[in-house]
């Protein structure tokens, strides 16, 4: 058990660890050499060129500037100086929503803390109980619930305390569901044109012996959304030559990168060996061999696109369909098309580049199949990485290292060495075994057919919020081997778990302190020194850059990984809920990592990352919902300690405060999340009206025309076939001939011929 010596050590070397990462940023960002690491976001959107320096050649590599390291902080007051409305002009409405978590984080726990201190530490402290018990304790224990008699009146203190929480709590949230809303709602109405504006995907078109799908879509909403109407796209299976479009740029990389090496040394023809990972194989000429392969690729790759264009199977039942107005996209992705509601599915279509093309070519039919799949395998993941966890938490406890290496007792019983293992060696290495967990989640979601990659990203990150809760708190306040947990689980009655979770949390404050230290003080400091960044944009910088473009390809801005950073987030929401009323000593190291981890994230957000997507804060919802599920489940953690305490009269209490969380959730959900998944019609419609006023001669068909091509039609290391583009565009017009013998789709002759769909403007004047 770890006590308040072990708890400083911990803390003192998570603090001096932070301290080097963000000294070692604070002078590695100022040398002209890592420009481009602690600043890409500026030279991708081609304000920044550079350093500008002139003389000696070391000047270009080291900051000569003595001065620049006495303000070697000004990066703290420069990432907090930025307008929150500037900040979305500069990075978009998603960088500066994510950031107000961390400020959500504050605004909750700030005044908590506060009153958790004034009132809850005394109650606790001033007993006497744990002395009186004979039981090993620690002094944090002394600071916790447990330290309170059993039957006292002073639980009172608890229910009043709980409530106050509630209310807070609800109270910030609601303000800031409202606020992010009508951020939302303002980013919406002044944003700039973007394609998925006006654009909807159709899935699940029927199948038309007659037509193909192109033609059957264009007649089907000629017909249905005639006012409307403008042009659509058609989704084709290009996965294959995806593919081979990826392997010919890796493979004339590797031939910039051997021309670049034999223009150094023009002695020796560079050679390499055609076996795995270049180690096994022949050796040959590398110039020779890698100038074959790209020429190979590119005849494989004409070939491949000359079958997606005349194969009809490489075309998907899907389509993206563009409207004249938003008000017209709206309509028609916010209804039923059909009368059969699994025909003719719509839903908003993703920006362009948000889209996840290799998905859109899974049929739409398998996708409930697939889902159920990753659902069972989810499950067990979950339940049964709960097994190795505990074990590599056993191992990281003095007992466990003792059973498994009994001849180091002599030294693992020095104090220091002794406070090292029980202050921070279960956090570290909690926080290692779960490094390659993201991944895995992101190949499941991807494996569930979702088709952009913020659905991705936020389907990833419910699972991994769910796997947070169930393996790294659930799995590390129970006490026992795996097994035994599953078995106690599993032979009790649902009545009993609270009891025994609310039991056991007061008891792992400790470790759940160690853990933040490790993951949100050091690990956020981690993140702002790119080490690993650093490390790749030199080595590439070194071996493959030629030309400023190679340049600016070798910076790795990355993103904000929702996926990853939310989850985490909601983790120390849930403990801060949790602990609030029971241990309310971890409150402030709680404090600690949502400040640091808020300025942290301003500056990689202005200066780094480059997000991959809008989305206009689409993962709100699912923010709020998660610190609902947290501050109900802190309730009945609660009300099970208090069952277990002999609190009968107070105790009841507390029933009311989940039913009126969950109200509370139910309110926000019907009145503000409508703004996150629906799109206002009448908002829709005052911003055409601006946009006519002001552009009354835009041409947006031609905006439009090639917006959702697949990338590997519009690649600039391909030698554009014409007639293949101009197939692929006359699937977005309206003059499409037809061999069906059907009318029901088709309102009059086109000009084409007699046996086609009419033009747009004919098929209005028809019709008139």
């Amino acid at each position: 058990m770890a006590t308040l010596g072990d708890i400083g050590v911990s803390a003192a070397i998570n603090i001096l660890s932070a301290f080097i990462f963000l000294l070692a940023f604070a002078i590695l960002r100022l040398q002209p050499l890592n420009d481009r690491v602690y600043f890409p976001k500026w030279y991708l959107m081609g304000l920044r060129n550079g350093v500008t320096q002139s003389g000696a050649f070391v000047k270009k590599i080291v900051n000569l500037d003595w001065r620049a390291y006495i303000r070697f902080l000004n990066w703290v007051p420069d990432a907090l100086k930025m307008p929150e409305l500037e900040l979305i002009d500069h990075a978009g409405l998603d960088s500066a929503v994510y950031l107000r978590i961390y400020l959500l984080g504050l605004k909750i726990f700030v005044p908590i803390t506060l009153l958790a201190f004034t009132v809850l530490v005394p109650v606790h402290w001033t007993n006497s109980t744990l002395r009186k018990s004979g039981f090993t304790y620690s002094d944090v224990d002394k600071l916790s619930i447990s330290n309170v008699p059993l039957g006292s009146q002073r639980f009172w203190t608890h229910i009043i305390m709980a409530y106050a929480i509630t209310v807070w709590t609800c109270y910030v949230l609601q303000r800031e569901y409202a606020k992010v809303a009508a951020m939302r709602l303002l980013f919406l109405a002044s944003e700039k044109r973007r394609p998925d504006q006006f654009t909807v995907l159709v899935r699940n078109v029927p199948p038309d012996t007659h037509e193909s799908v192109g033609e059957c879509v264009e007649h089907f909403f000629l017909v249905n959304h005639t006012d409307h109407y403008l042009t659509h796209q058609v989704v084709y299976n290009a996965n294959k030559l995806a593919k081979l479009v990826k392997e010919k740029k890796s493979k004339q990389n590797w031939l910039d990168y051997y021309q670049l090496k034999y223009s150094r040394n023009q002695s020796n023809r560079p050679m390499m060996k055609t076996g795995l990972l270049g180690l096994f194989g022949n050796k040959v000429d590398a110039i020779d061999y890698q100038t074959a392969e790209v020429e190979r690729l590119s005849k494989e790759i004409a070939e491949e696109r000359e079958r997606v264009k005349n194969d009809p199977k490489s075309i998907m039942p899907a389509a993206f369909v563009s409207f004249k107005t938003r008000w017209g996209a709206a309509v028609c992705a916010q209804t039923q098309q059909s009368r059969n509601p699994t025909l003719w599915l719509t839903e908003w279509a993703p920006e362009p580049r948000d889209v996840y093309w290799r998905n859109l070519a899974i049929p739409y039919v398998s996708l409930t199949i697939r889902r159920l799949i990753i659902g069972v395998a989810f499950f067990f993941l979950t339940f049964f990485f709960m097994i190795p966890i505990t074990f590599v938490q056993t191992l990281a406890t003095i007992e466990g290292i003792r059973k498994v290496v009994p001849f180091l007792k002599v030294i693992i019983d020095i104090p220091f060495v002794k406070s090292f293992i029980q202050g921070f060696l279960p956090g570290i290495a909690l926080k290692i075994f779960l490094i390659v967990l993201p991944r895995i989640l992101m190949l499941m979601s991807k494996f569930e057919g979702w088709e952009s990659i913020s659905a991705l990203e936020r389907r990833s990150a419910s699972k991994y919020y769910i796997f947070n809760f169930v393996n790294v708190f659930l799995g590390s306040i129970i006490a026992g081997a795996a097994f035994e947990q599953l078995k106690t689980f599993l032979h009790q009655s649902a009545n009993e778990i609270p009891k025994t979770i609310g039991v056991a949390i007061p008891m792992k404050a400790t470790f759940f302190i160690t853990y933040i230290m490790v993951d949100g003080w050091a690990g956020i400091a981690g993140e702002i020194l790119r080490l690993k960044p650093l490390i790749i944009f030199h080595l590439k910088n070194f071996f493959l850059v030629k030309t400023e473009n190679d340049r600016k390809k070798a910076m790795n801005a990355g993103s904000l990984g929702f996926n990853t950073g939310e989850p985490q987030i909601q983790l120390y929401f849930l403990l801060g809920l949790v602990y609030a009323v029971v241990t309310p000593f971890l409150l402030p190291f709680i404090l600690v990592f949502f400040g640091l981890a808020f300025i942290v994230f301003r500056h990689q957000i202005i200066n780094v990352y480059n997000q991959k997507y809008e989305s206009g804060a689409a993962f709100w919802p699912d923010v709020h919902g998660r610190i609902i599920f947290a501050l109900v489940f802190s309730q009945l953690s609660l009300l099970g300690l208090l069952g277990t305490k002999h609190a009968a009269q107070s105790a009841p209490f507390l029933i009311a405060l989940p039913v009126l969380t969950i109200s509370f959730h139910k309110f926000c959900k019907g009145r503000y999340e409508p703004a996150f998944t629906r799109y206002p019609l009448q908002e829709a419609r005052r911003k055409d009206t601006l946009e006519r006023a002001k552009e009354p001669n835009l041409n947006l068909k031609a905006y439009l025309q090639n917006a959702y091509l697949h990338p590997v039609f519009k690649s600039d290391d391909e030698d554009e076939d014409e007639e293949f583009d101009d197939k692929l565009k006359s699937n977005g017009t309206v003059l499409v001939p037809t061999k069906r013998q059907s009318r029901e789709n088709t309102p009059a002759p086109s000009r084409m011929s007699a046996n086609s769909s009419p033009s747009r403007p004919n098929a209005i004047d028809q019709i008139q």
